[in-house]
């Protein structure tokens, strides 16, 4: 079978050969053609490139053209900050002080989308006969509070109508880019929303329910597969995302793999994940991504399984780490005697906690995947600056983002089990759930009594 033909297989709950293998690679594709994040994302020839090299070094089955999730905020409005080693960032909101429904609908000449559609269409003659390509498209929530900020979290219980009108707008806008994509030759349209994960069920089922089932019926009807991609802890959301109906769902690290899979099985879904991006892609050897490669695979039911990083590959992975894990899911059977008996190292933490109990001040800290590439983390991030400047820096926010070793090791040692997450003093008080203000200025006048 061609890595194309697996992709359809599994999509449809046939049987494939091999179980396919999707690497996340965006900005990443650029380390492995000499280019930076920002020169892949703004260069078509660079961009193609990159994408070329993807496909030859890494073997996969599916592949992305570009995993960036402010292309259609930015048409929109919305001012971006750069980076050298990882996608933009939303750094504002056109809707922050104004609860007007947009309705224009981004051109395909508009912005960086010209050159997205421009890399898919060469994509598709270049590779597209033998591999499924996947158009990754914005999610209408995450859509929706890049143009609105936090504010939408606060909305969602004090104006509901009109949380609902500005997600009719978002899901006609990525109803719009999917058609884009299938026009482009694009095999699946991924939805990705990480900001999905940070909802309860009940307000998923009010406010997210009925556009991502349009959404998913359209792409259907265009002649697509489509995934419901979230990252973070979407745990609690995976029941309710399948109720959306997409042919599949791609969840990150967070979540336990095939505790989700008993759900997705349920309603024919497919289910893809989750090699840890950090403590394995990024900092663990080859054998470390081989096992977790092998350990996931054994440890789910049979079938309708795509093997990926658990979202967006950092910058530096190592390149024989990515390898490891092509082989480990392309030659299972071999892997899995190469690493029957190796066994991980942890990283060791050399650092310090906070003395809780004798702060001079309330203390915040976020811990986060990054902030400055994940979105989720980056409405956690911003709850808590906004906090701290109404409450007239009378508190202290700190970052740990999960990217640096250290960080890595003060997770464990404080028992942190999902990111982003937000202590105050030393105390959990927010996991995979993003406060409104008032919410987390309450939360710290308690955490003073």
């Amino acid at each position: 079978m061609t890595g194309k033909e697996r992709i359809a297989a599994v999509l449809c709950g046939r049987e494939t050969d091999k179980i396919p293998w999707l690497p996340f690679a965006g900005v990443h594709a650029g380390k492995l053609a000499g280019f930076n994040a920002r020169e892949v994302s703004t260069d078509p020839d660079k961009l193609l490139k990159s994408l070329l090299e993807v496909h030859r070094i890494y073997k996969p089955d599916g592949q992305p053209v570009m995993f960036d999730l402010q292309i259609e905020a930015e048409i929109l409005g919305c001012d971006l900050v750069w980076s050298d080693s990882g996608p933009p960032t939303v750094s504002s909101h056109p809707l922050a002080d104004t609860q007007e429904i947009p309705d224009r609908i981004p051109a395909s000449h508009e912005g960086r989308l010209g050159l997205e559609l421009e890399a898919m269409k060469a994509m598709k003659q270049q590779v597209g006969a033998e591999t499924a390509l996947y158009g990754l498209c914005c999610g209408p929530f995450t859509l929706a509070s890049h143009l609105r900020g936090t504010n939408i979290f606060m909305d969602m219980v004090l104006d509901p109508e009109y949380v609902n009108q500005l997600l009719a707008y978002t899901c006609r806008v990525s109803m719009q880019m999917a058609d884009y994509f299938i026009d482009a030759g694009m095999d699946v349209v991924a939805v990705v929303d990480p900001l999905i994960s940070q909802i309860s069920p009940d307000h998923f089922g009010e406010f997210m329910e009925e556009p991502f089932a349009q959404l998913f019926a359209h792409i259907r009807k265009q002649g697509a597969f489509s995934s419901f991609f979230v990252c973070g802890n979407a745990t609690m959301n995976i029941e309710p995302m399948c109720r959306t109906a997409p042919d599949s769902i791609s969840v990150d690290e967070n979540v336990d793999l095939a505790a989700a899979k008993q759900i997705t099985d349920r309603y024919d879904i497919t289910i893809g994940g989750n090699i840890p991006l950090t403590t394995v892609m990024l900092y663990g050897n080859q054998q470390d991504n081989m096992k977790s490669t092998v350990d996931l695979i054994d440890s789910v039911t049979p079938g309708r399984l795509i093997v990926a990083p658990g979202c967006d590959m950092p910058y530096d992975v190592p390149i024989e780490n990515t390898l490891a894990i092509e082989q480990a899911v392309h030659e299972t059977e071999t892997v899995r005697t190469m690493v029957e008996n190796y066994q991980s190292s942890e990283i060791e933490f050399t650092g310090t906690l906070p003395d809780y109990g004798n702060l001079q001040r309330p203390l915040i800290e976020v811990f986060t995947l990054d902030s400055a590439t994940c979105a989720a983390c980056t409405y956690m991030m911003a709850a808590a600056e906004e906090v701290k400047v109404f409450l007239e820096d009378s508190i202290d926010v700190v970052e740990y983002k999960y990217t640096l070793p250290e960080n890595i090791a003060r997770c464990r040692e404080m028992g942190i089990k999902q990111l982003p997450s937000i202590y105050i003093n030393g105390r959990l008080a927010y996991s995979s759930i993003i406060p409104s203000r008032e919410e987390l200025v309450q939360r710290i006048k308690e955490a003073q009594s």
